[in-house]
Order: structure tokens, then sequence, then C-alpha cells
């Protein structure tokens, strides 16, 4: 088992008028290289959810644990969980600051301990995968338009080789021709390179079609969790 989420509840604001809870004793096993997608209305808590996969946010109560070890250990390397278990974020200029595409990519494996050159070699490979054109790695990252931001953003961590890719609205803002590109990428990811992809969206079409495994959050809780043709057939 890759990632394990036991009895995990998450409480923002606890013991405070503002107390909001955002996870409620979640359950959850993601073996290794399954593709998952996870639905849900905007404030279902899907966000918060996976946040706690890399642990980016730690659980009010319940354990984590990544390959059977607990991720909130006193001596466990969250560093290492962050570059095994890679976020791409709902806005990629969350993830954009370098003055150039190619370096902002080399950034992650740089801070892996690699050298500008083996960096170089890991990004171009990553920007290969995700359909980024070459003459476009020496343009300022801010240039570029919504698509290849998101690309760029999703190179930036697959040019740290991780084992787990999470992605958090991935197309958010694409028109539809953006939309399947990327899907498709990330699809061809999959299948390629093997690691497990999880995908959070709110597009039920999207989900429906490259998903072996569906996971709808609703208020906070796990409402179902199955193959896509199953869960469709609830609504």
């Amino acid at each position: 088992m890759s990632i394990e989420l036991k009895n995990v509840t998450y409480t923002y604001s606890p013991g405070t008028a503002y107390e909001i809870h955002a996870l409620k004793d979640i359950n959850l096993s993601i073996p290794d290289g399954q593709f998952i997608g996870i639905i849900g209305h905007t404030g279902s808590g899907k966000s918060t959810l996976i946040q706690h996969f890399n642990a980016l946010i730690r659980p009010t109560s319940g354990t984590i644990t990544y390959n059977g070890e607990d991720i909130w250990g006193e001596k466990y390397d969250r560093r290492t969980l962050r570059s095994e278990v890679g976020l791409v974020f709902q806005y990629p200029e969350h993830q954009l600051f370098e003055n150039d595409v190619l370096s902002d990519v080399c950034f992650g494996p740089m801070n892996q301990g690699l050298s500008r050159e083996e960096a170089e070699v890991e990004a171009k490979k990553a920007l290969q995968h995700v359909g980024f054109k070459e003459e476009n790695y020496s343009k300022s990252p801010f240039e570029l338009s919504g698509g290849q931001k998101k690309r760029v953003a999703i190179a930036g961590v697959l040019a740290m080789n991780p084992k787990i890719l999470i992605l958090d609205e991935p197309t958010a803002g694409l028109d539809p021709k953006g939309r399947d590109d990327i899907l498709d990428q990330i699809a061809e990811l999959h299948k390629v390179r093997g690691i497990t992809i999880i995908l959070v969206s709110h597009s039920m079409e999207d989900i429906a079609k490259y998903a072996e495994r569906l996971i709808v959050v609703n208020d906070g809780e796990i409402a179902y969790d199955d193959a896509p043709k199953a869960v469709f057939a609830h609504y």
C-alpha cells in the first residue's frame, strides 16, 4: 500500500466560533499505480484531503502512513515524502517564480541535490512529457498562456520523478482543446511512467474518461469510492 489514511479528521479553527470540520473520520487506501479521480463540489473538502497526502496539512486526529510509515512520526523525513508525492496546485502561478521556464523546472531536482546539468536533463524530459515546446524554454513563465503555465507547473513536479502525482483541478480555466490536451498528456504519463495519478476535478466528464477509480467527497466525508461506472449509477 502506498498511502493509507485511518480515521483522519481535520478541523479548521478548532475551539473557536469559526470551527469547521473539513474532513470527518476518513479511511482511505491508495495503492501504487492507480489512476484515481477525486470529485466533489466547491467546499466539499477535496483540496483539504489531498494536502494531507504529502503532509502539507497535519490531521487534527487520525494517522496517515506512506509505505507503512507514519508521515507525522517524530523522525520521519517529510521533505523526501514531498518529492515522492508531488502536488500540482490549481493555480500554476503559486508554483512558478524563476526568470525562465527551464530554470523553474530545474528548481525541484536541484533541491533534491542534483547539479544544474543533471537537473536540466530531468527538466527537459519532464517538459517533453507534458508536450511543452523547446522554443519556449527561455521564456519567462509569466509570459505564457494559462495552458502553458499548467504544463510548466506539472513539469516542475514531474522533474523530481515522483511516485505519486496529485493534480488539483488541472483543467480549470482552460478551453475545451486545452483541457483535452492536458488530460491526454496526464493519461500518457500514467501509461509511460506507471506512476499513481490522483486527479481532482469537479468535472464528471474529465473523470469518467480517464480514472479507473472514483472517490466522491461530500461535506468532508467519502460518499462513494468505486469504479466510475458503479459510482455514476448512483446519481
